[in-house]
């Protein structure tokens, strides 16, 4: 897969090994191929310049990685890797963090960093949540525009709480000094959580 994202794996469906994908990366690579494929099997043109579903970002500022000495096999990290990149809710990390521990035993601290960067990730994007910088002396939580969140709900933490205040039209800043990254984005968690349900799940 390294090798894949270096060189790119030329025309996948043509005789010419040469192609474009250095110039998107690997990963993107499949997701347009996926996404265009997906709708001419539904009947439909591809829209090229569409934009892809959008991945919530998250840094907590510290490794997140199951280590070599954990894990020593390398195509079983990249197996988890994808599994835990592409989990929908937390019952489905819940269950490979599972499977990690009942193979390897407890989780180091870059394993725990890891599982709770996917759980942040998939509790965040139903609030529209474009990205979590959290770092160890302010954290900020960045929406898209319009999200799926009652302004007034928002107007009400920023009120109740004066570790936090709003950044600009999107984006939440709080300043609170949490030296571990599992207080970091149990932080997050709690806020989000404050905001109440999102609009879209209401309606679901």
């Amino acid at each position: 897969m390294h090798d894949l994202e270096i060189r790119g794996a030329g025309e996948v469906l043509g005789e010419n090994q040469s192609g474009n994908m250095l110039e998107v990366g690997f990963q993107l690579y499949n997701e347009m191929l996926s996404e265009a494929v997906r709708s001419l099997k539904a009947g439909k043109e591809p829209d090229l310049l569409a934009p892809l579903s959008v991945t919530t970002e998250i840094n907590l500022h510290s490794p997140a990685l199951l280590p070599n000495d954990y894990c020593g096999d390398v195509h079983l990290r990249l197996s988890f890797y994808k599994k835990l990149a592409t989990a929908k809710n937390v019952d489905q990390i819940d269950r490979l963090l599972e499977e990690i521990v009942d193979r390897f035993g407890k989780l180091p601290p870059q394993g725990q960093t890891l599982v709770d960067v996917h759980r942040l990730r998939v509790l965040a994007r139903p609030y529209g949540v474009v990205k979590v910088d959290a770092a160890p002396t302010m954290i900020h939580i960045t929406f898209k525009p319009n999200p799926p969140v009652e302004p007034l709900a928002i107007i009400q933490l920023v009120q109740k709480n004066k570790h936090i205040k709003l950044a600009g039209n999107d984006k939440l800043r709080i300043e609170r000094a949490l030296p571990d990254p599992k207080d970091r984005a149990q932080m997050v968690r709690d806020v989000l959580k404050s905001l109440g349900v999102p609009k879209a799940m209401e309606v679901a």
